[in-house]
C-alpha cells in the first residue's frame, strides 16, 4: 500500500498482482507456447549484444505498466498490461522479434545491420520512445506532467551508477567478462534505488515491497534521517548487490556463455525495469 491514499504506489511489484480475464490470459498463453516453439526450433544465438538489446524492451513494458495504471491504454488490451501479465506480453513481443533474424541466421555477435542485436534493438527503441510519449501526453493531457525530479533522478542514477561500474572493473578486472551487461546491471539498479529514495524522500510515495519498505524503515529510524534522508540506505544497499552479483555471475559468464548472459540480463532486468516505472509514474502522477 501506499504511504497515502491519494499517493499511488511506488513500485510494480510485488503488490497489486492480478492476472487477466480467462479470454486474454488464453490468447497470451497461446502466443507465448507459439513463440517459444519457434525460439526452440531456431534456437538462435544468445550472445552478450543480443541480450543487452533487449534492454528497450524492458523500457518498453515499464512504460505500459505505467499507461495501465493512470487508465492510458484501451480497454480491450488493458488485462494484458496490468501487473505481471504485462511482462509476459513483452516477452512474446521480444521472443517474436527474435525469431525474425534468428532463422535468418544473421550475425549475433555485431550490433550493425543486419545482426540479431540490431534488430532487437531497433524494435525495443521504437516500441521504448512510442511508450514514454504515450506516458508523456497522458501527463500533458491531464496537466499533471513534473519532469524535474524524474529528471533530477535519472542523472543521478547514470552518475553512480557508472562510478561503482568504473570503480568495480578497477578493483575486480574479472567483471570486464560481463561488457556491457554487467554496467546495465549496475545502473538497473541504481536507477531502481535513486528513483524509489527520490520518491520516497522528496514525492511522499510509498513502497510496496516489504523488503524495500523494512530498509527504507530503518534509515528513517536513524539521527540521519533529517540531513539524508531514508532513501541513502536502500541507495546503497542497491549498488552494493548489484556489484556482489556482477562478480558473482563473472566466472559464470566466462564458464557458460549463454545461460550466464541470459541470467545477468534477468538481474539488469530486476533494476531497470522497476528504476524507469518509478521515473515515470512520477512524471505524470
Amino acid at each position: 500500500m501506499s504511504a497515502g491514499s491519494a499517493v499511488p504506489p511506488l513500485q510494480a511489484s510485488p503488490g497489486g498482482y492480478a492476472l487477466p480475464p480467462l479470454a486474454h490470459l488464453a490468447v497470451l498463453l497461446a502466443a507465448a507456447l507459439a513463440v517459444g516453439a519457434v525460439l526452440w526450433r531456431v534456437r538462435p544465438r544468445v550472445t552478450e549484444p543480443a541480450v543487452a538489446a533487449l534492454a528497450p524492451w524492458m523500457v518498453a513494458g515499464s512504460g505500459l505498466y505505467v499507461l495501465y495504471q493512470v487508465g492510458g491504454v484501451p480497454p480491450v488490451v488493458a488485462p494484458l498490461l496490468g501487473s505481471p501479465t504485462v511482462y509476459l506480453s513483452v516477452a512474446v513481443l521480444a521472443g517474436a522479434t527474435w525469431t525474425l533474424p534468428a532463422a535468418a541466421a544473421w550475425p549475433a555477435d555485431r550490433w550493425a545491420l543486419p545482426s540479431t542485436p540490431g534488430a532487437l534493438a531497433v524494435g525495443g527503441v521504437l516500441g521504448a520512445a512510442a511508450v514514454v510519449l504515450a506516458v508523456l501526453a497522458v501527463g500533458v493531457g491531464r496537466h499533471t506532467l513534473e519532469l524535474a525530479w524524474p529528471t533530477v533522478g535519472l542523472a543521478v542514477a547514470v552518475v553512480l551508477g557508472a562510478a561503482v561500474w568504473a570503480g568495480l572493473r578497477r578493483v575486480r578486472p574479472g567483471v570486464r567478462v560481463t561488457g556491457s551487461l554487467g554496467a546495465l546491471t549496475v545502473l538497473g539498479h541504481a536507477l531502481d534505488g535513486v528513483s524509489t529514495a527520490v520518491g520516497y524522500d522528496v514525492l511522499g510515495f510509498g513502497e510496496q515491497s516489504p523488503v524495500s519498505r523494512a530498509v527504507l524503515e530503518v534509515a528513517a529510524a536513524l539521527p540521519s534521517v533529517s540531513l539524508l534522508g531514508a532513501g541513502w540506505l536502500f541507495v546503497l544497499l542497491k549498488l552494493a548487490l548489484a556489484a556482489a552479483v556482477v562478480v558473482l555471475l563473472a566466472g559464470y559468464v566466462r564458464e557458460e556463455p549463454a545461460e550466464g548472459y541470459l541470467l545477468l540480463g534477468a538481474v539488469a532486468a530486476v533494476g531497470l525495469g522497476p528504476g524507469v516505472h518509478n521515473l515515470l509514474l512520477f512524471a505524470v502522477a
